[in-house]
């Protein structure tokens, strides 16, 4: 590879189970502390508890003089005239007039300005003037007076309400956005509260039938479903299932999905929740989480948990960075003892998936806890061609595709890239307006996947372009030439992703171990490159860094991991202590001596030495081989595997 370096399941009825499925018309998620009930409440109460002051307050404020009878003006003379006012107030407006709220000393019958007459002792009058010679009057009778000078209306009602208009828009605005999202709760009022997922039994929809690939696991996860099934059947012998059971495997392998599984073929609730959403930065957060999902998965019980990355919070303690304090290492604590909490009874089962399951935590891994590991690894040819069935079972298909034959040419391909690689090929079927996917679609999906998209708007000069052409040829040649080689399956010298070409190798079988001879053989072609770069050109180019490298890494393996190396024998010399809290090698502990380590950079350059002068007598030997390839590879940019044998049976003597 020459690099650019310039740039529907009906559910069981099980005995004890009292989940009901959510009324949807409730608003409520079935009892799970992040829907509106419980957390919601508190908020809401609080403020239509202030709108209910509020009112009470603005109709006292403005409306309470109505409580008071309107008499007529006459009649409110007489009761000056008869000195019957105690105490008056006045409220002036612009134009002079005024409306007089008044208390009399003694309650009388009163004649309203609708005719009617009432017993009161307080009245109200409008006065169409009023002027000091009416307020002097009053005075002199004795009466209280109390004039103020009438304002807008409006504007008190504005500066009445405008302080809880503001509060409102905090509320809504804020509060709210920060209440629920993706269904969790996560508001200032519930913030030790699980953000776990709860799906219920009814919405499981997934099944041991949509997993393919681990039936090894699957075998052994059928187990743990019966029990959630039928515990009764375990606990008459005595028997106790596993608290916990941990999923292991690299990323896009099924972990999730085999949760998932459980769920749906057990038809229990499943919480589902990551690493990550414990941990925050306040100490106690993290550990309060935990506690709040425990207490809530066994109200829902029977049912499971579902803990996705769980090196988020399960790594080891005491060391790297951080101390016993650390909120990480806290969550972690509570973890621990929630998971001894756990009696056959609770019937809850706690699953967790992880890619690093050497930096967990010693304590989380003993029996008690996670006491089954199942390794879920990625799929072998027949699994490779099961996962195609599944995610090709709604795909129209055109008779030309094998999936047994694209099972094996996707050697290490996990179902996450098998769901990628059926999605390409029917995103380009449907690009070329074809109503069904056809083998090329695969295997046009295939290069994308494995080498990137074409770059084919990108101008290379015709000497660039000459010189990845026999850097590439190189590749092939040499690769043809060496015993133990991976078969060729394309070459191209289209740029795709970061490379200016490459050569794509395709294995005949799945390799689980690798002998002497293929990893000399992959440092071999590996410097193919470079090799042909120097016998045409004389000269070497930075395309081949990539090459160099990998056939680097590869030697140092052989000599100080896999005792591949005569002179120092099968002893491992490794790459020292690594800082489990970092995941990574923070600081490198050599345990040999200077002595050693000069052996060791002796061993991996006479291999690599020895790699490259073996290319090069390769090309020499098959110049004319050489030439013939490069010149149709600028002439037509790709090459596949038919083409290369073609070229090198009519240029090999016979």
């Amino acid at each position: 590879m020459r690099t650019n370096k310039s740039n529907d399941k009906a559910p069981k009825q099980r005995s004890g189970n009292r989940f009901m499925p959510p009324d949807k018309n409730s608003g409520s998620d079935g009892g799970f502390p992040g829907g509106e009930g419980k957390e919601g409440g508190f908020p809401k109460f609080i403020l239509f508890l202030m709108l209910a002051l509020l009112g009470i307050f603005v109709f006292q404020r403005f409306f309470s003089q109505d409580l008071a009878p309107e008499i007529t003006y006459n009649e409110y003379r007489t009761l000056v005239q008869q000195k019957s006012l105690a105490e008056a107030t006045v409220k002036t407006g612009a134009d002079r007039s005024a409306l007089l709220t008044s208390k009399l000393k003694t309650q009388q019958n009163l004649h309203l300005i609708n005719g009617k007459t009432l017993a009161s002792d307080r009245f109200m009058v409008r006065i169409p003037e009023f002027d000091r010679s009416q307020a002097d009057e009053l005075t002199a009778d004795g009466v209280q007076l109390k004039i103020v000078q009438a304002t807008d209306e409006f504007s008190n009602l504005l500066l009445l309400f405008l302080p809880w208009v503001l509060f409102g828009v905090i509320y809504f605005v804020i509060f709210r956005r920060m209440s629920m999202q993706n269904g969790a709760s996560k508001n200032i009022f519930s913030f030790g509260k699980s953000r776990a997922k709860l799906v219920s039994e009814f919405d499981v929809k997934t099944t041991f039938k949509d997993v393919a690939g681990v039936n090894e696991a699957v075998e052994e996860l059928n187990e743990t479903v019966e029990f959630l099934m039928n515990p009764e059947k375990f606990e008459k012998i005595g028997g106790k299932i596993p608290k916990g059971v941990l999923l292991l495997g690299p990323p896009g392998t099924g972990k999730t999905l085999l949760a998932k599984a459980i769920a749906g073929e057990a038809q229990v609730p499943f919480f589902s929740i990551s690493g990550a959403d414990f941990v925050e930065m306040f100490v106690g957060v993290g550990a309060a989480r935990v506690r709040d999902m425990f207490e809530t998965a066994k109200k829902n019980s029977p049912c499971i948990i579902f803990i996705d990355e769980i090196d988020a919070v399960g790594r080891s303690r005491g060391a790297g960075l951080g101390g016993g304090h650390d909120e990480r290492e806290q969550t972690l604590n509570q973890l621990l003892v929630e998971m001894d909490g756990f009696t056959t009874k609770d019937n809850v089962i706690l699953i967790a998936a992880t890619n690093r399951p050497d930096v967990l935590d010693t304590a989380l891994l003993r029996p008690g806890r996670f006491d089954r590991q199942i390794t879920i690894d990625k799929p072998d040819i027949r699994g490779r061609e099961a996962i195609l069935k599944i995610h090709t079972k709604n795909t129209p298909l055109d008779g030309s595709v094998d999936l047994e034959t694209i099972a094996k040419s996707t050697p290490g391909f996990s179902g996450a890239d098998l769901a990628n690689l059926v999605n390409e090929a029917a995103l380009l079927a449907s690009r070329y307006n074809q109503t069904e996917i056809t083998a090329d679609n695969f295997e046009e999906a295939r290069d994308k996947v494995l080498m990137g998209p074409e770059r084919r708007s990108m101008f290379i000069s015709e000497e660039q372009k000459k010189l990845t052409a026999y850097h590439e040829a190189g590749h092939v040649i040499v690769s043809k030439f060496t015993s133990g080689s991976d078969p060729i399956h394309k070459v191209t010298i289209i740029p795709r992703g970061r490379t200016l070409g490459q050569t794509a190798y395709l294995p005949l079988e799945d390799r689980f171990t690798q002998n002497k001879e293929y990893l000399l053989a992959m440092i071999t072609y590996a410097l193919g490159g470079r090799a042909a770069e120097d016998l045409v050109f004389g000269e070497i180019s930075t395309g081949a860094a990539n090459d160099i490298e990998k056939a680097t890494e590869i030697a140092r393996k052989m000599v100080r991991n896999w005792g591949m190396s005569e002179k120092l024998g099968p002893i491992n010399y490794g790459d020292g202590h690594k800082e489990v809290f970092l995941g990574k090698d923070y600081s490198h502990v050599r345990e040999y001596s200077e002595q050693t380590a000069l052996q060791i950079d002796e061993e991996v350059r006479q291999i690599i030495i020895g790699c490259m002068d073996n290319a090069e007598e390769i090309l020499r030997k098959h110049r004319q081989i050489l030439n013939k390839m490069a010149e149709l590879l600028i002439e037509k940019e790709s090459l596949d595997a038919a083409e290369i044998d073609a070229i090198i049976e009519a240029e090999t003597p016979a």
